[in-house]
C-alpha cells in the first residue's frame, strides 16, 4: 500500500521527537531504514532486573495509515519474555496501551512501555489473556525458574551468534538490521581506550588477610 504524505509526515516528526533526550528511554536506541521510513531498528541494552546485560535487537513498524493505528514491534533477538511471541517476536502494547489513541499516544510511549516491560513491578503486574507467552508468563509459581530463564536468555544474547551473524534470525525477514555488531580486536580495543581516557577494568583477588578493625 502506498505511503501517504501525511503518514510520512507523522512519522519523520516522531523520529525527530524521540532524538530529543526525555523522549527516548536509556538503553534504547533506534534508527530508520534508509530505504524505508516506516521501518525502524533498535537495539535495547537492559541494565537491570532479570534480563540483565541483555542485547535485544528489535524492529519497530509503522502501519501505512499511522497515526490511526499503532506502530508494532518484533523482537528479532530471542528472548524468554510474556509479551514476547516465540512464534515470531511480536511484542505486545496491550497491558500499557490497549486502545492506541493517535492525538494522545506517540511511539516514545511505546518505547518507555517497552523499557518497563522487563521491569520486575511491570512483569508482577501482568494478566495471562494479554500475554503472548503462556509458559513465560507462568513465572509466578517459581520466581526462582523464570530469573534462570529470564538470565539464560540475557546471557544467549550476548553470543557471538547473537550479536555479529547479520543473518540471526530470520523470523522477521531476511532484510539485515541496522544495528551491527563487530568484534573489536584487543590492540584495537585498547587504542580506543586511551583514545577516549577510559580505564580498563580489573579484577582483583584477595591474597592476604583482611586489615583488622579493633
Amino acid at each position: 500500500m502506498a505511503q501517504s504524505t501525511a503518514t510520512l509526515s507523522a512519522v519523520s516528526f516522531e523520529y525527530a521527537s524521540v532524538k530529543q533526550p526525555s523522549h527516548c528511554p536509556l538503553g534504547i536506541y533506534v534508527k530508520p531504514s534508509s530505504s524505508n521510513l516506516l521501518v525502524w531498528d533498535g537495539v535495547f541494552f537492559v541494565h537491570k532486573g532479570y534480563y540483565s546485560g541483555a542485547v535485544l535487537k528489535f524492529r519497530l513498524s509503522f502501519p501505512s495509515n499511522y497515526p490511526e493505528r499503532a506502530p508494532q514491534i518484533h523482537f528479532i533477538t530471542d528472548v524468554f519474555h510474556p509479551l514476547v511471541s516465540q512464534r515470531d517476536g511480536s511484542f505486545t502494547l496491550t497491558p500499557r496501551i490497549p486502545t492506541w489513541r493517535p492525538k494522545q499516544h506517540h511511539v516514545f510511549d511505546v518505547l518507555f512501555w517497552l523499557k518497563s516491560a522487563f521491569k520486575k513491578h511491570a512483569l508482577d503486574q501482568l494478566k495471562e489473556k494479554d500475554c503472548l507467552n503462556k509458559e513465560a508468563f507462568r513465572y509466578r509459581e517459581s520466581i526462582s525458574s523464570f530469573a534462570q530463564l529470564a538470565s539464560q536468555s540475557a546471557l544467549l544474547s550476548q553470543s557471538d551468534h547473537a550479536l555479529y551473524d547479520q543473518d540471526y534470525p530470520s523470523m522477521t525477514g531476511k532484510r539485515h538490521h541496522a544495528f551491527q555488531f563487530r568484534e573489536t580486536k584487543p590492540d584495537t580495543l585498547k587504542a580506543l581506550r586511551e583514545q577516549l581516557g577510559l580505564q580498563e577494568w580489573a579484577v582483583q583477588t584477595a591474597t592476604e588477610d583482611p586489615p583488622s578493625t579493633s
